[in-house]
């Protein structure tokens, strides 16, 4: 029930996993605005589309789809000062990786970010992750993953998309359809229930009574299914991030080949602003706290940042349910999306949720006993993920350094979790590894907790003493060797516009 990113993610992938020995029907209201921003994703959306046997030379061009490769973080320490967080793990030498070796032996006027990654520099010249004959940057990471999860994830791939969630659920709407999808627009009126409480049937205006046998509840912030009829209790995280409004715009570029190949976060007096380039516009928003700014102001900050003068340009406010439900399956219900949870869309974790939670339904998928043992560790899987992201994006308002209005200085008062209290304690002396971050899978790696606690100044004052006693000879050869490459791959990329271009035509 619902359509949008997460439903026609749903059909699609069930479809394309369980083929013709399940009868899948999708129910959308035409009446029922989707919310229509989530254009950025993790790199890791990648399994997604090959799962589907989809290629992206086939969907990219008709989604105004672009390369993602990594975060770039504006005005979080300083005003005026950046960095990125890229898809690129670390390299290491001598069993240490360069970020050690960059406390030890870096060059402290060069940001860690610019010494350490090559994806720096690929952002800071625009480049494109493949060459013109459509070959990758990374040796030895392209080709098809064939039917592949984020458990078999083994390599980073270097880069993620930014696309049109409605031209993605439009895409995946035909591809769905043309693999058998039942697709019925029409409003439910009644849910119904049976003995147990479990769901029997959605009663629609127009199509009658439709059955089946497990329902999906893709119907956003309402939860029609899993909250307003099986009353499963919402618990809100506003506590800990306390951002429930966002308002977006679409700003046409006024050169479409001025393309940026990463999300941009910039801070904002309440808030921050996401800046996405598509192939020929921006999507641009401002996420905040109605605590602090009333909808209006935010719209009137977020104008004069990115449209000044443009106002034939219409702002769409979203009001966000920010948080978890206790649980994403209840009966024979299972909530994706929205309806399970959402924590703000800092780290572009919203298309990473939904196929995380299609990939454990496929995992956990019910026989007709419903077994609850196998529903509670879906749902201990997926309240595991969403409370790790929770944690990383916590992180990011802590560290930070900006406090310059009432909403930043709240940032720094805020309790803490006491296990991420514990963690960022141990930040200041040394960095995290894979022991010491939050210990469930949540997509975020040690490099990127490292990444943003270095980027936002929560640096140790030295380096492990270990590091004292090697030869560094090795490690100023990598460093050496890393901005070699980076040169040689801005010499020879194209700009992210003039390949996208290329497949666009």
């Amino acid at each position: 029930m619902g359509g949008g990113t997460a439903g026609w993610m749903t059909a699609s992938y069930l479809k394309a996993a369980f083929g013709d020995r399940i009868d899948v029907t999708l129910i959308e209201s035409a009446q029922v605005k989707r919310i229509g921003v989530g254009e950025a994703t993790f790199s890791t959306v990648r399994h997604f589309f090959n799962y589907l046997g989809l290629d992206e030379a086939e969907w990219l061009p008709k989604c105004a789809g672009s390369y993602k490769l990594g975060i770039r973080f504006e005005n979080w320490r300083k005003p005026g000062e950046h960095f990125y967080h890229p898809f690129e793990r670390l390299r290491s030498v001598s069993g240490f990786s360069l970020a050690e070796w960059w406390l030890e032996l870096g060059d402290r006027s060069e940001p860690f970010d610019r010494s350490c990654y090559i994806t720096t520099a690929l952002c800071e010249a625009a480049r494109a992750p493949r060459m013109m004959d459509g070959s990758l940057f990374v040796s030895g990471l392209d080709g098809d993953l064939g039917r592949s999860t984020l458990d078999d994830q083994r390599d980073q791939f270097p880069y993620a998309y930014h696309f049109d969630a409605d031209a993605v659920a439009g895409f995946l709407g035909e591809y769905g359809r043309g693999r058998g999808v039942r697709h019925i627009i029409d409003n439910v009126t009644e849910v119904q229930q049976d003995s147990r409480g479990w769901i029997s049937g959605v009663r629609t205006a127009e199509h009658g009574v439709v059955t089946g046998d497990l329902y999906v509840d893709c119907t956003g912030f309402r939860g029609v299914l899993i909250n307003k009829t099986l009353g499963e209790k919402f618990q809100s995280f506003e506590d800990d991030l306390p951002n429930n409004r966002a308002v977006a715009l679409r700003v046409p570029r006024e050169d479409a080949t001025d393309m940026d190949p990463f999300t941009t976060a910039t801070t904002m007096s309440a808030g921050w602003a996401w800046t996405i380039p598509l192939f020929r516009r921006n999507g641009n928003g401002y996420v905040y706290s109605d605590k602090f700014i009333t909808p209006e102001e935010a719209e009137t900050e977020l104008r004069e940042k990115v449209a000044p003068g443009r106002d034939d340009l219409e702002a769409n406010h979203i009001r966000m349910r920010i948080g978890r439900n206790e649980n994403s399956w209840v009966g024979n219900c299972v909530a994706i999306g929205l309806s399970s949870a959402f924590v703000e869309p800092l780290e572009s974790t919203g298309i990473f949720f939904i196929q995380h939670g299609i990939e454990q339904l496929v995992k956990h998928f019910p026989d007709n006993g419903f077994d609850e043992l196998r529903t509670a560790a879906y749902n201990r899987r997926i309240n595991n993920a969403i409370d790790g992201v929770k944690e990383f994006l916590i992180l990011h308002y802590r560290s930070a350094d900006r406090e310059d209005t009432p909403y930043w200085k709240e940032t720094k008062s805020r309790p803490l979790p006491d296990a991420l209290r514990e963690r960022l304690a141990l930040a200041e002396t040394q960095l995290l590894d894979d022991e010491t971050i939050y210990p469930y899978y949540h997509g975020f790696e040690s490099y990127s907790w490292n990444t943003m606690n270095l980027g936002l100044g929560r640096v140790p004052a030295k380096a492990r003493p270990a590091l004292r006693h090697l030869d560094p000879a090795p490690a100023h050869a990598e460093f050496a060797r890393l901005k070699a490459e980076a040169d040689e791959m801005i010499a020879t990329l194209p700009s992210c516009y003039e390949y996208l271009a290329s497949i666009n035509d």
